[in-house]
């Protein structure tokens, strides 16, 4: 990972880099523990109900969390694509930007590896995390990013389909229930390639269904710096997010495909593709177009520097930082008698701030880091 000094890119749409800031402020906050702290102070009751929200669900169905990662892959792709615009109109052929974008796809599959490694103490084989799908799907993304829409979007139902299949015709023994935790092909095929299953459910062969994702923000991407008029854009947005929800819900209705985000069902995938894209019609019309972004800036700085603030958060953040902010901020408050609830989100609140502040710091001086 090296910085980049200098302005960062004069033509942005600032609504994408409000609504990836909030994606990585929602991550960062859970990497310092906030949610876990008010899940400590609310066990029960409508507080609690709320809290949960910020949880993966157990299995089959969704809650608000569940929908953080589409979101990430999601802008990945329109930052993908808003990339290869800019430099295929300074005269960069696809095969040189290829290059770059297999290296960084490379580096981005051997963070999400080493970052399991940091969380296990030791040296493992684990495919699970975001950065080593986001390393594939960026990859399957780029290869039709020259296709007319139509047919990249033929492309990524094609992935849906296909994943529907193996689920439902692959059946290995101790493998054969396509939509049971451990006993589906995405444990099988984890087994295949790692020796092992994931225990949360969670599958390496999402990969596939979530490359979806992607291509679908390459086509919002394309949209969104497209010639249309800014409210036919928002309209399409909207029109593609609703399809999503209606067909997503309705394969889960009819108990044809569960939504289940650990193994990405195709019904998740059409769903939480539909609330994104909803998301950022919404974000498209508050602030590019009504004009309220006097605290964009918040998210913008954060936004600016995702994949370095991610792996901060996860290796220095949870190993060490948080621990020192314990220390000194929750020291302190215990010996004021502070009630253990108040001392838990006063430590996770003061370590988002100082991350934040980290985040503020570099974009004051113009540093971007970049894979």
């Amino acid at each position: 990972m090296e910085p980049i000094t200098g302005k960062p890119p004069t033509v942005r749409v600032l609504s994408l880099d409000v609504m990836r800031g909030l994606i990585m402020l929602l991550l960062a906050a859970e990497a310092c523990g906030v949610y876990e702290a008010f899940a400590h102070v609310f066990p029960a009751g409508p507080g609690h109900v709320l809290v949960e929200q910020f949880f993966h669900h157990e299995w089959h169905g969704l809650r608000a969390w569940d929908l953080v990662q589409p979101g990430f892959m999601l802008i990945a792709g329109t930052s993908l694509y808003l990339s290869w615009s800019r430099r295929s109109q300074q005269g960069i052929r696809w095969s040189t930007h290829f290059r770059s974008v297999a290296w960084r796809s490379l580096k981005l599959f051997a963070c999400g590896v080493a970052l399991h490694c940091v969380y296990s103490g030791q040296l493992v084989w684990e495919l699970w995390n975001v950065l080593t799908q986001l390393a594939a799907t960026t990859l399957i993304a780029y290869l039709i990013i020259r296709w007319p829409t139509i047919w990249q979007l033929l492309f990524s139902l094609v992935l849906l389909v296909l994943t529907e299949c193996l689920y439902r015709f692959i059946l290995v023994p101790g493998f054969e229930q396509p939509f049971v935790k451990g006993e589906n092909f995405g444990a099988y095929f984890d087994y295949l390639i790692m020796g092992k299953h994931n225990g949360g459910g969670w599958a390496a062969i999402n990969f596939i269904p979530t490359a979806a994702h992607t291509i679908w923000g390459v086509l919002a991407g394309k949209l969104l710096i497209s010639s249309q008029p800014v409210a036919a854009q928002i309209r399409k947005l909207i029109w593609a997010g609703l399809a999503g929800l209606l067909a997503g819900y309705l394969l889960d209705w009819t108990a044809a495909t569960p939504i289940i985000k650990r193994i990405s069902t195709s019904s998740f995938v059409l769903v939480s593709g539909g609330y994104i894209l909803l998301l950022m019609a919404f974000f498209r019309w508050l602030v590019d177009v009504r004009g309220y972004n006097r605290y964009a800036w918040v998210f913008v700085v954060i936004g600016m520097n995702p994949i370095f603030i991610y792996l901060f958060f996860e290796t220095v953040g949870k190993q060490w930082f948080n621990g020192i902010v314990g220390i000194f901020v929750g020291g302190g408050l215990e010996l004021l008698a502070a009630p253990s609830g108040l001392v838990l989100v006063a430590v996770a609140l003061v370590s988002l701030f100082l991350e934040w502040l980290l985040c503020y710091w570099l974009y004051q001086r113009r540093i971007f880091f970049k894979l």
